[in-house]
């Protein structure tokens, strides 16, 4: 088992290792004075899980109440996180009782902006299940839903209190599921300075990759929580693949996205010169090894224009993440208007096919 403290205002434990679900209720309630527990879920995890947690809470002298909603990036809507707030009503929930987050990103996210709205503020720990939220996600405080026009449009920065990665989760995802959360942990890789590249050319088990990939985002948090300058790195690959489901309907995994959104990103740094040759190729590779998608039908230009709504736009420019050298990556501001033409290159090799 292994503790990060992340050190944001304020900070908080992030524990991995197995059956860390069967001890939710009695960390919480260390931490916390209220004893009133609202438990989020999808109809996917909560026939596996949520029983196991609610008593764990109850078991700790809580009282638990439970929200469940439909699987998928269709419910990350204002619609879903008001019924939850509506729950969190009828339980009588005060400003001193916690919401808990038992599932994957989109979980995690409409969950967190839950807490962050309710009687403005309230607290909540992350139980992730997935690969996915345990390396990312829940780590960061980054809380949002979508709006009709594009991804994470609506969100507020919201830290957890507590995040429990219990690895035991993890031999019940589906393989894509599985797969799209090494999306993130192949992009920490990508901006760690490639250590974590190599451990994952060697094949090593990801749960051990698990600790020092929250290790790595922890650090970034740390220096920029509020996402004004290093954290945007972070980002890399997320405005294409963010584009991308959006125009799949997000019938996509968000890894798969963020997949072909980091091929995206290298293959126009190579084409500009902005980065050695290599970095697009063993991209690739990775990705392949791990099962991901490294193509869409797609074309640069209706990328390009689906990217406009992104909020890591400003005004007539947009912030984009692309590889200076294996290991690092760097933000360039480019105008929003020449993007389709920066990543035409990407047609007939990523995209456009």
């Amino acid at each position: 088992m292994e503790s990060i403290i992340v050190q944001t205002s304020p900070s908080y434990e992030a524990v991995v290792g197995g059956g860390l679900l069967t001890e939710a209720g009695t960390r919480t309630a260390a931490l916390l004075k209220g004893r009133r527990v609202l438990i989020a879920s999808d109809d996917h995890v909560a026939p596996l899980y949520l029983e196991k947690v609610s008593e764990s809470y109850r078991h700790a002298g809580f009282q638990v109440s439970c929200f469940v909603f439909s699987a998928g990036e269709d419910s990350k809507t204002l619609s879903t996180v008001e019924k939850l707030l509506d729950s969190a009503d009828r339980a009588e929930m005060t400003r001193s009782d916690v919401f808990a987050a038992l599932g994957g990103g989109v979980t995690g996210d409409l969950t967190g902006l839950a807490a962050a709205l309710y009687q403005r503020g309230t607290d909540f720990v992350q139980l992730p299940t997935t690969l996915l939220s345990m390396v990312d996600a829940s780590v960061g405080g980054k809380t949002a839903v979508n709006l009709r026009n594009g991804k994470n449009l609506c969100g507020a920065f919201h830290q957890p209190r507590l995040v429990l990665c219990d690895t035991d989760t993890l031999d019940t995802l589906p393989g894509p599921v599985y797969a799209e959360g090494m999306a993130e942990v192949i992009k920490h890789g990508a901006l760690s300075g490639g250590v974590l590249l190599d451990r994952i050319l060697a094949g090593e088990d990801p749960k051990n990759l698990i600790a020092d990939n929250i290790r790595f985002k922890a650090d970034i948090v740390r220096q920029d929580e509020y996402e004004k300058g290093l954290r945007q790195l972070l980002n890399f690959g997320h405005t294409f693949g963010h584009a991308l489901e959006k125009l799949n309907h997000y019938a996509i995994y968000h890894g798969e996205g963020v997949a072909i959104g980091m091929l995206i990103a290298s293959k126009a740094a190579e084409s500009r010169k902005l980065c050695p040759p290599g970095i697009f190729q063993e991209l690739k590779k990775l990705l392949t090894v791990r099962g991901l998608p490294v193509t869409t039908g797609f074309t640069a230009a209706q990328i390009a224009q689906a990217a406009m709504n992104d909020k890591k736009r400003r005004g007539d420019s947009i912030t984009l993440v692309l590889p200076e050298a294996r290991g690092r990556c760097r933000l360039l501001q480019v105008p929003a208007n020449r993007l389709a033409e920066i990543i035409q290159c990407c047609d007939g090799e990523v995209t456009g096919l």
